[in-house]
């Protein structure tokens, strides 16, 4: 028998042929992962397939399996070939996005200095062989960490054909294992282990007292106990223990125990609410075609529903009915932030049918949960786009939740996939439900809808909340509500009233302040009537930029070029692109003036400027910068959920699905924020973080209101937010779409070289451009190029960035397979700058 293996070894592609070893025959299913040679190394891959025959004359055997069960079903597999075509990335690079961290392993090379006096013949050379002198041996990975930005491999390849080096291959074994716990359990009947206890050592000493205190505890409980809780309740120790055991009165063991990040978190079961007639009507539309999974597929719903509309419960719901049908379901959130908040909701309607995965969790629990998930122990996965790659057995529903967001859409490492297009192919091979739900979806998807390959359900109305839940809140608040009757338990409201105030017309009436007049008064009205507000900016930091008023110089990132962000909280300039920091100049590198100043604002000195505009005011920032420490996000929202603040500052994490009752005023302070970059979806990105942002306000009891600040009232992405008219800005923005040619009505992909030198650069970048230009005459495409440019980010972390953008109907199949190091390819990108 034999196998083929993808191997995790970049930037090898394709597969292998390998043939297995007798004690292996048997054993092996599509989706091992297993250990094989490759050349000199050894490496781990994954079986994509049994194979009767080998399409090469010789094989070398597999050496042995990683872990004894496949470790991805088979419809993973099919996923994992999907994504390689649509993404042009390795099949490997595929699969291993599928398996949890310190699982797989990557081949590595230990490198080690033969000839220490070795100076080396280049600079390149040079720094290689300082480093290894200074640090000895090291890791491939460990060199290019140090040597980030120096293109060191040919020179090592280079030292060690001349001795200078010697290059080992190392692989590790899986770093992620189960934690095993030990455990005591008696093993004589109870008054014969008091007697046989009575006999050990010598009487009254402090030995005999424990272990005798030991041998009564197991009696007590009658079961096997943690080791941990007998030393707690007998303050005894393992050597106790070992000689309870040595004399035959207690057996020591050990056993798995699941980290579970769900096991402290509180909630209270709640039974499902009555539906209101909108959200009945989508229902009965889901809830006939999940019935019908078993006998055939069906098409991708579109939950286009207000914000607070109810879109959750018509969630709960599918899930639910997938359950009762004996199937599974994922559930994804586009933010970390979000999931506490959606996982207390299926909680309490799926008590210990849940599972959590995201980036923020120990490899350790995201190992356990993954396990879990394999085995069939868990129903239910929730959390952002990594955690529609769970093992569940048969899933029968995907929920995309927010499913407009970015954060969807993996631009950091190959594949670049998004997440809303793979889930949607994941629920075809399985043939199960797919729910995309948002109050703004992307004009792409829309516009599936609309031809009809998305089936489209309504929500128009919000629902503040039930009647006697809402009953209640107002005795105990001595409030009068604005909702409105509607048929059934559930009560209305509208939208929140939005007022765009003109920025121009503020400092034409000299009030220079982050603040419009208008939003300076609702601030002290609402924290003065002790309500909360939330105020939005989509900039982390004190200053934007730090100039000299005198020759104009802004201080840049040496690695970037970007604009340095100044932060008070450390009084440094930080960039956000590659981190670097330093400190504020006195003076102009460039002219030597002493008139530095900071221009611009972040959420930083927004917060400084609330406390100086109101000192009575609690505040509470929510970025990136408070957000770094795993449950951080948790912390915070919780802290604002209990009114231990009044004014929460925030970037677009605050406009990200969250239901804040008390909140009854949302500022943006800066609504231009990224409208003017030159992305074509930078106005869509603009009208949805606007809606979203000012969703979050009036979702209690006392209504609420939103305040827009803005130099640019009249264009049309901040008119159609401010009147919540997703219609207008859709049809809008898909004629501007349609003359330009630009999606849905053509597809791009973003080819984009890095290098240290910009001329290299450049030179890479018009060569691809002629092989394109060539590929499109010769196949008479209908396909045609923007650039080569440089991006809009021109450098980043020192490297030189250039692109190209191809547009067809389909331009995957036009991009050379055999493109040279330093090219990324990404295939419907969210963002060209």
């Amino acid at each position: 028998m034999f196998v083929e293996v993808a191997v995790n070894l970049p930037p090898v592609r394709g597969t292998f042929d390998y043939h297995l070893p007798g004690e292996l025959e048997g054993l092996v299913r599509p989706g091992h992962l297993v250990t094989a040679p490759f050349g000199s190394r050894h490496v781990q891959g994954v079986v994509v397939a049994l194979q009767q025959h080998a399409k090469v004359p010789e094989t070398r055997p597999i050496d042995g399996l990683v872990d004894p069960d496949p470790v991805l079903i088979p419809a993973q597999l099919m996923l994992a070939e999907w994504l390689q075509n649509q993404t042009r990335s390795t099949l490997i690079e595929c699969l291993t996005l599928m398996l949890p961290p310190g699982l797989s392993q990557q081949a590595d090379s230990l490198f080690t200095l033969a000839m220490p006096d070795s100076q080396g013949e280049n600079p390149s050379e040079h720094r290689l062989i300082a480093l290894l002198k200074r640090r000895g041996p090291l890791r491939g990975r460990q060199i290019q960490h140090a040597l980030s930005r120096f293109r060191w491999r040919p020179s090592a390849d280079v030292l060690v054909r001349r001795g200078i080096l010697t290059r080992v291959s190392v692989l590790d074994p899986p770093s992620a294992r189960p934690r095993r716990v030990r455990n005591a359990r008696l093993a004589m009947p109870p008054e014969s282990a008091r007697q046989a206890t009575s006999n050990l050592g010598r009487a009254g000493s402090k030995a005999a007292q424990r272990r005798a205190a030991i041998v009564e505890a197991l009696i007590q409980e009658r079961e096997t106990l943690d080791v941990s809780w007998i030393y707690a309740s007998s303050g005894g120790n393992l050597a106790d223990l070992r000689a309870l055991e040595e004399q035959g009165i207690l057996a020591l063991g050990e056993t798995d125990v699941w980290r579970d990040p769900l096991e402290a978190m509180e909630f209270v079961p709640a039974e499902p609410p009555k539906l209101t007639p909108d959200q009945a009507s989508a229902w009965e539309v889901i809830s006939s075609a999940l019935r019908k999974l078993d006998s055939s597929s069906i098409k991708p719903f579109l939950l286009h529903g207000v914000t607070g509309s109810g879109k959750t419960e018509i969630y709960l719901r599918a899930v639910g009915e997938v359950l009762e049908h004996g199937r599974r379901a994922i559930v994804l959130v586009p933010e970390i932030a979000l999931t506490p908040q959606t996982v207390r909701r299926f909680l309490a309607r799926f008590p210990g049918q849940i599972g959590l995965m995201h980036s923020k969790l120990s490899d350790g629990e995201r190992y356990d949960t993954w396990r879990r998930a394999r085995a069939g122990l868990l129903n239910v996965i929730i959390g952002p786009r990594s955690a529609l790659f769970a093992p569940l057995p048969d899933i029968g529903l995907i929920v995309i939740d927010e499913c407009h967001d970015d954060s969807y859409k993996d631009t950091h490492q190959a594949p670049r996939y998004h997440a809303r297009q793979a889930a949607m192919a994941y629920s075809r091979i399985l043939h199960a439900g797919c729910i995309l739900g948002s109050a703004t979806p992307d004009v792409v998807t829309s516009h599936l809808a609309s031809k009809g390959e998305i089936h489209r359900l309504s929500l128009p109305q919000r629902i503040l909340g039930h009647r006697t839940r809402l009953e209640q809140q107002a005795r105990r608040l001595k409030v009068e509500t604005r909702y409105r009757a509607a048929p059934g338990d559930a009560r209305q409201i509208d939208l929140p009233p939005v007022r765009v105030v003109d920025m121009r017309q503020e400092l034409r009436a000299g009030n220079r302040s982050l603040f419009s007049r208008p939003l300076q008064k609702a601030l002290a009205e609402t924290v003065q009537s002790g309500e909360q507000a939330i105020l939005f900016l989509n900039r982390r930091g004190t200053a934007t930029y730090v100039f000299c008023r005198d020759c104009g110089t802004v201080v840049r990132c040496p690695r970037c070029e970007s604009p340095l962000i100044y932060h008070a909280s450390d009084g440094k300039l930080l960039c956000h692109h590659c981190n670097y920091k330093r400190d504020p100049p006195t003076s102009c590198a460039q002219c030597g003036g002493e008139r530095v100043r900071h221009f611009g604002a972040g959420t930083q000195r927004v917060e400084s400027e609330v406390v100086e505009l109101l000192p009575e005011a609690r505040t509470l920032r929510w970025d990136l910068d408070t957000t770094r420490t795993k449950g951080s996000h948790d912390v915070i929202l919780a802290h604002f959920s209990a009114h231990r603040a009044d004014v929460l500052i925030g970037t677009q994490m605050v406009a990200k699905g969250l239901d804040l009752p008390l909140v009854t005023l949302v500022g943006v302070v800066s609504a231009d924020t990224g409208l003017n970059l030159p992305d074509y979806r930078a106005a869509e990105r603009t009208f949805q973080l606007l809606t979203q942002v000012a969703g979050r306000a009036g979702r209690g009891l006392l209504g609420g209101r939103v305040i827009l600040q803005t130099y640019q009232p009249d264009h049309y992405a901040i008119r159609a937010a401010a009147k919540h008219d997703y219609t207008a800005f859709y049809e809008h923005e898909l004629s501007q779409r349609k003359s330009f040619g630009y999606p849905p009505f053509q597809r791009l992909a973003r080819l984009m070289f890095r290098h240290f030198s910009e001329s290299t650069a450049e030179t890479e970048a018009d060569r691809l451009a002629a092989r394109l230009r060539h590929r499109i005459a010769a196949d008479h495409a209908r396909a045609d190029l923007i650039g080569p440019a440089p991006c809009f980010f021109r450098r980043r972390r020192g490297e030189f960035r250039w692109q190209i953008i191809l547009r067809a109907a389909d331009p995957a199949p036009l991009i050379p397979e055999d493109l040279p190091q330093g090219w990324i390819v990404d295939i419907d990108p969210v963002s060209l700058l």
